[in-house]
């Protein structure tokens, strides 16, 4: 959430920033008359206060000097009921704020160029040559289907499209992956934690996945923890819950209404996780192979640190993620993403592109985020400075894939009898 100082106070820096996002207008007025009358609500309450305050201090003064209180008395009880009155204004209308802020996006820093689209996206560098092939390299769906490593007809039977089932090669590339990514990941200092896929409302809310993206999201039916809470003396209630789209959402609200001691930061964290998502904007794209399916694994970095160290956490991640397909020989590049193409929660993104020549393209496999202090204002984390609880920045960026990193390797490794051989750095994982 952005700051609802800045906001007040700078509210054309606000207009300018968001526009980069392509906010629209009608939705940056709405925020301005909410904002403009939470600030006259606040500043009438302030100033019924501080004249509650004056006149207190002389009713004690007319009290020790025997003056007549009667008048005094009434004004300031008329005075009492007044500021009960607006201190409910105030809070309706923070309230009010709040909620349509949580649908706002973080603002874009200044490594952030302006851009419509992805194509006006900036290569930063590109890591690694293509590998040239004597024969013309075919799409990693079809490698899959000739080696009988996937079966998407199974995936339909057990569940709908772009669910799919991995087999024999595949299926053992798939968890050595997982493995060796943790393995590197760890070398470079991320501590491996495992949590849930089913989160509640608040965990979505803290990263941004709610209330905006609800429609992309496998929510659960609401259930009843009947006897638990009957044992707490509680009266059963149901529970929202969704299905995680990254373990991101778990990973950053371990520390969701917490101050960390300055001394314990920074906290760099990975998880491997199933993902799941609805895809609900991505209708007809990549509706081949397993590049976008509802259903898919991946490990996820997450970094929680100060403010003054989050750009360099950020490089440590790229690094982090890059090394992996450094060692897997999988020519990328990072690309800088513009205002236009900017996630809703991030200030500013780089991704990474891995070279798949059977599309003769690159696409992307890692997004690494800088939050800044827009998800620990939503959620509350912070950070103990001396005497001060500061907003910590989060950060966040795939390592990697794991589906991605499967077709990657499938499309470079790719032989022309067809077979797939297996990157040195992952064949001791494939025993």
């Amino acid at each position: 959430m952005i700051d609802i100082k800045l906001l007040l106070n700078d509210f054309d820096f606000i207009k300018n920033a968001l526009s980069i996002k392509k906010v629209p207008q009608e939705t940056l007025d709405i925020v301005f008359n909410i904002a403009n009358i939470y600030k006259s609500k606040l500043k009438e309450l302030e100033s019924n206060k501080a004249e509650q305050n004056a006149k207190s201090k002389l009713f004690f003064e007319y009290k020790k000097q025997n003056k007549d209180i009667k008048e005094l008395q009434e004004n300031l009880t008329s005075l009492k009921s007044k500021i009960a009155v607006l201190q409910d204004e105030v809070n309706n209308a923070e309230s009010s704020l709040n909620d349509v802020l949580l649908g706002i996006p973080n603002l874009p820093d200044s490594k952030t160029p302006i851009g419509d689209d992805e194509n006006d996206n900036v290569i930063l560098e590109t890591i690694l040559e293509k590998k040239k092939f004597d024969f013309v390299p075919k799409e990693h769906y079809e490698l899959l289907e000739v080696n009988k490593w996937v079966d998407f007809s199974l995936g339909i039977k057990l569940a709908k499209s772009r669910f799919n089932v991995l087999s024999g090669g595949a299926a053992k590339l798939n968890r050595a992956l997982i493995n060796f990514m943790l393995d590197f990941n760890a070398k470079n200092g991320f501590s491996e934690v495992c949590t849930p896929v089913i989160v509640n409302k608040d965990s979505l809310i803290t990263t941004g996945q709610l209330p905006k993206f609800e429609n992309d999201m496998f929510k659960i039916d609401s259930f009843v923890d009947e006897e638990i809470e009957l044992q707490k003396g509680q009266k059963p209630k149901g529970h929202e819950l969704y299905l995680i789209s990254t373990a991101e959402i778990t990973l950053t609200n371990l520390y969701r209404d917490s101050i960390i001691p300055i001394e314990s930061l920074p906290i760099m964290l990975q998880a491997y996780t199933p993902c799941f998502r609805k895809e609900a904007g991505s209708a007809g794209r990549d509706t081949r192979g397993i590049i976008r399916q509802h259903q898919f694994d991946k490990v996820e970095l997450v970094a929680i640190t100060t403010p003054d160290k989050s750009d360099e956490m950020q490089e440590k991640m790229l690094l982090s993620a890059s090394g992996i397909l450094k060692a897997l020989d999988l020519p990328h590049r990072f690309i800088q993403l513009c205002g236009g193409d900017l996630g809703f929660s991030a200030s500013n993104t780089i991704d990474i592109e891995v070279w798949l020549p059977g599309q003769n393209c690159y696409r992307e496999i890692s997004s690494v985020s800088n939050v800044r202090d827009f998800q620990s204002r939503r959620g509350k984390i912070r950070f103990k400075d001396g005497k001060k609880n500061i907003l910590a920045h989060t950060l966040n960026g795939s390592s990697l894939a794991v589906g991605r990193t499967i077709v990657a390797i499938v499309e470079n490794y790719q032989n022309s009898d067809g077979t797939i051989s297996i990157p040195d750095a992952l064949k001791k994982y494939m025993a």
